[in-house]
């Protein structure tokens, strides 16, 4: 990856301490540590990365249906939404005697 640009940011001292702490643990930079934060909390991903996820997907061979088949399964059709809308208790509701 290329290091073009360069930021400066400024932490308080517990918490630079702690991401410095960290850092070592990991076994790499503080500037690493950051960058890799920010592609995490931000979904940020490389052409290389997106490459190799579909690569990854592609090679699962899971069964797949048709166009048609993946629509059935997954989007309800009008009837299924009305009867979701419904009040479920409306026919089982009692009238108090007066």
């Amino acid at each position: 990856m290329e290091l073009s640009k360069k930021t400066t940011i400024l932490f308080p001292p517990d918490l630079h301490e702690h991401l410095v702490r960290q850092a070592e643990r990991e076994g790499t930079s503080l500037g690493e540590l950051v960058r890799r934060a920010c592609r995490i909390e931000y979904g940020y991903s490389s052409r290389e990365e997106r490459r190799r996820a579909l690569d990854e997907l592609l090679s699962l061979d899971l069964p797949v249906g048709g166009t048609d088949e993946m629509k059935r399964e997954s989007v309800p059709t009008p009837e299924e939404i009305f009867r979701e809308k419904r009040p479920r208790h409306h026919a089982t509701r009692r009238t108090r005697s007066r």
